[in-house]
């Protein structure tokens, strides 16, 4: 294969990466979405949790209902677990973005090494005001893919740390959900998706 035909081959790739990757990234930014409220609302049930274990029920006008205290503990026990169930099944949606991301970026560094011998470092570096590298496209795949990476795990990790004796943690879950957002740049990958746009037109 020729290197004009080696380049053709790798940029046809890299559409169909980016153009995949595009999908994926819309329903990485639901799942997003979706965990934010879900974050807020055990936020607020573990002030209510701390709330509860700091009234004495027995020297309050509910001393009459006895059973009353364990009642609302369990009540609010099954409410968080029912949080912590839906938070679950938006991570598992990042977990698919991201193993569906590695498996695109896979292919085409895959198609790469193959026309490697073929493709001089001129043809990898060259590049129009606006058309990017191929060097440049492919460490932009590189960095999505970590990206995708690196936020599903912490997004793991935070749920993971989640512990009902740990209340004052578990209020601040919103906080902590932004941290995660704002280190992993989260326009990143819609900015590099913007780069590539041209793509669609070659």
């Amino acid at each position: 294969m020729s290197e004009r035909s080696a380049i053709l081959v790798l940029h046809q790739s890299l559409q169909k990466c980016f153009q995949a990757i595009q999908q994926q990234q819309e329903a990485w930014q639901t799942a997003l979405t979706d965990c934010k409220p879900l974050l807020s609302s055990l936020s607020n049930l573990a002030e209510q949790m701390q709330a509860c274990q700091k009234v004495t029920f027995a020297h309050t006008p509910l001393r009459g209902f006895p059973d009353l205290e364990e009642q609302l503990k369990y009540k609010q026990h099954c409410a968080a677990e029912s949080l912590l169930e839906e938070l679950g099944g938006k991570v598992a949606d990042l977990q698919k973005v991201r193993d569906a991301v590695s498996g695109y970026v896979g292919t085409v560094f895959q198609l790469y090494e193959q026309h490697a011998d073929v493709l001089g470092f001129e043809a990898l570096v060259q590049h129009t005001a606006l058309i990017p590298s191929l060097a440049d496209m492919l460490e932009w795949l590189h960095d999505i893919e970590r990206y995708y990476r690196h936020v599903y795990l912490e997004s793991k990790l935070l749920l993971l740390q989640i512990r009902y004796e740990n209340l004052p943690d578990m209020q601040t879950l919103p906080q902590s959900w932004e941290r995660i957002l704002e280190h992993n740049s989260r326009n990143m990958v819609q900015d590099t998706l913007l780069k590539v746009s041209f793509l669609e037109t070659l």
